[in-house]
């Protein structure tokens, strides 16, 4: 009996804690449990409130004016839709006899009455296009003017259904319309040079350049070429062994603008030239195609989104819209034309 006595007291003595054991956890003092509600009202107000010299700043910048790609403000932004309904409100009737006259000499590339575009879409209509030996045309307009598609139907990249497409000087003009694009970068001497990335990543620049020349009769041939390519361009010559991934933007545009000189052609479709590159990168490629023309004597066509740098280096400039040229003067012309200023060049 005395031993049950002694187990019913430790039972009771462990189910009875002191009161002060049990609610402590459940209690904290008044300013612990207040502190994280409230906040000096000089805390709750400064977000909302700035100096006066910020809010006179913020109030007196200019409403919707935002900075512009060809190193210009525009005040405005608007919609690729409005751009176009905007330039076929200022379109001109643009004649063949027109274009002949931007020509030095005579029409080296040229185009009649085209209609192409890709499966049953038509995009370019009826358009036509001169160009000269050793000339620089550039084309400017809107997304979906139908710039890229020009080059497309050039180099034989899409649907041409009605028109056609000549290259050569009078008296030995060559149709260039139906042939296929292999045909025409081995034997009409036309070369398309793509938009960025268009490198071989995991090929060295080297083999890269043997790529150009890939239709030549003997891979000699192509071995000699790109030989050539390095005795003019020492910065590839000194990267010939890595591989295309590792070079700069700039460089990898030289690569892809060097890769088409194997073939030796006598015209350069130009994509894009500038897209994706710094500012000291565009001017080197630009500097690059100056040389080609002036100094190789290439006929070169570009697309250029740079409006401004591309109507600076070209000798005749085309604004498109919807398929057709509305626009067309010399380069250094159109820089001047308030219309082309105000929807292409930021001002």
């Amino acid at each position: 009996m005395a031993v049950k006595s002694t187990k019913t007291t430790k039972r009771k003595t462990a189910a009875k804690k002191p009161a002060a054991s049990r609610t402590a956890p459940a209690k904290k003092p008044a300013a612990s449990r207040t502190a994280p509600a409230k906040k000096p009202a000089a805390s709750r107000t400064a977000p909302a409130k700035k100096p006066a010299a910020s809010r006179k700043a913020a109030a007196k910048k200019p409403k919707g004016r935002t900075r512009g790609y060809h190193m210009g403000a525009v005040d405005t932004v608007i919609s690729v839709e409005d751009v176009t309904r905007q330039v076929e409100a200022i379109a001109e009737e643009v004649k063949v006899s027109q274009l002949d006259k931007l020509v030095k000499g005579e029409p080296y590339l040229s185009i009649d009455n085209l209609r192409s575009g890709y499966g049953k879409m038509q995009i370019l209509h009826d358009l036509n296009l001169r160009v000269g030996r050793q000339q620089s045309l550039c084309l400017i307009g809107p997304n979906g003017a139908g710039k890229s598609t020009i080059l497309h139907s050039i180099f034989g990249f899409n649907n041409i259904f009605s028109g056609s497409i000549s290259v050569g000087p009078k008296g030995d003009k060559r149709d260039v319309t139906a042939p296929s694009p292999n045909q025409k970068l081995k034997e009409a001497g036309i070369a398309y040079i793509l938009q960025d990335k268009s490198v071989f990543p995991s090929m060295t620049v080297e083999e890269n350049l043997w790529m150009g020349g890939f239709l030549m009769d003997e891979p000699a041939q192509a071995k000699q070429a790109a030989e050539r390519v390095f005795d003019k361009y020492p910065r590839l010559a000194a990267r010939r062994r890595h591989q295309a991934k590792v070079l700069s933007g700039g460089e990898r545009r030289l690569l892809e603008i060097s890769r088409a000189l194997v073939m030796e052609p006598e015209i350069l479709l130009v994509d894009e030239p500038s897209i994706g590159l710094e500012p000291r990168f565009i001017d080197m490629v630009f500097e690059i195609l100056h040389d080609l023309q002036h100094v190789e004597g290439k006929t070169i066509v570009m697309v250029e989104q740079n409006a401004k740098k591309g109507l600076e280096f070209a000798d005749i400039g085309y604004v498109l819209v919807s398929g057709v040229v509305a626009i067309a003067g010399e380069g250094n012309k159109l820089l001047k034309n308030p219309e082309v200023g105000r929807l292409f060049l930021g001002g």
